[in-house]
Parts: C-alpha cells; sequence; structure tokens
C-alpha cells in the first residue's frame, strides 16, 4: 500500500494541478472517484494485466466503463496512466486528490466512530464542535461500532478524542493497574 502512495503521488499531483489551474477541481474529484471505482472492479483488473490489450484500447474501455463524460485533459491522464502502467493506482491517486483538495480548501477529514446511529442534527452539532476545536472545515465520515458501548471517538489526522465508554473503561483499568 505505501508502494502505491509513493507511485500515486506524483500522478495525483498533476491532476491537482491541472484542476487548479482549468478551475475545476470538484469536477476532477468526482471523475477521480469513479475512474477509481472502474479500476478497482475485478473484472477491469485482469483487463489491466491482460497484455491483449492495447494501450489505447485499455484507455478507451476504463473511460468508457466509468460512464462518465471526460474532459480531453481526463482522458489525457488515463492515456498517461495506462502507457506507464499506473492505472492501478487510481485509487490512491483519486484518495490524494482528495486530500490535496481538502487542504487547498482548509478542509479536515474525520473519522467519526459511534456506537449508535446519530440522527442528523446530532451530527451536524458534532462536526461544527469538531470544526470549532481544530478551526476549520470538517468532511466527516461516520461509521457504527457498537463494541464502543456508548459515546463516540472522533480522528482527525493524527489527533484522537475518544470519549466513548469502552475508551474511557480501558483508562480507568490501566489507571488501576498502575
Amino acid at each position: 500500500m505505501a508502494e502505491n502512495l509513493t507511485l500515486a503521488r506524483p500522478y495525483a499531483e498533476a491532476a491537482f494541478l491541472l484542476a487548479k489551474s482549468g478551475g475545476n477541481l470538484r469536477d476532477w474529484s468526482e471523475r477521480l472517484s469513479g475512474l477509481a471505482a472502474v479500476v478497482g472492479n475485478p473484472a477491469m483488473e485482469e483487463c489491466i494485466g491482460n497484455p491483449r490489450f492495447t494501450p489505447d484500447s485499455l484507455s478507451k474501455l476504463c473511460v468508457e466503463a466509468s460512464g462518465q463524460t471526460l474532459s480531453g485533459e481526463q482522458q489525457n491522464f488515463v492515456r498517461v496512466l495506462v502507457d506507464n502502467q499506473r492505472l492501478g493506482v487510481l485509487p490512491e491517486i483519486a484518495e490524494l486528490f482528495d486530500e490535496l483538495m481538502n487542504s487547498h480548501d482548509g478542509v479536515k477529514e474525520a473519522m467519526i466512530t459511534s456506537a449508535f446511529a446519530m440522527d442528523d442534527a446530532t451530527l451536524q452539532a458534532l462536526v461544527a464542535d469538531i470544526g470549532r476545536k481544530f478551526g476549520c472545515k470538517v468532511a466527516a465520515t461516520v461509521t457504527v461500532d457498537p463494541a464502543l458501548i456508548g459515546g463516540v471517538r472522533i480522528a482527525v489526522g493524527d489527533e484522537v478524542i475518544d470519549a466513548s465508554v469502552r475508551g474511557k473503561l480501558a483508562a480507568m483499568a490501566t489507571s488501576l493497574k498502575h
């Protein structure tokens, strides 16, 4: 995985610069996500490794399978990936592109894990609180993990706020041992 991120980084940066200069970051993000989904399909993975596919046919297949209308620059980008045998790292390119875009927009990713499903109002209030704490806009991804027993666990970058019952019990057990 780390090797794929290393391979993907210069392509993500190049795509970001193209998108930024064209003023269409969101469009590129959507297109790259769609292409990443296509490349992650097992049938497409077989095609990528198949020597019977020429670079032209593989590029065309990838673009058509995405079901998206790609700009000339985006089609050329796919072709460069195919020519350099980097089509397989498109999921990592899309992920890195979104990180660059969020950084550019002043948005941080927050991974929120909750013991129970949250209603929209609770989630919006929590995201607003996280935004105030970190002084930025927040894009939240929410998952439910009943093993937390109660409360939430929030990860923003490399900072973790564990306000779950499970986390508090673990902290209490650790303090009792010492």
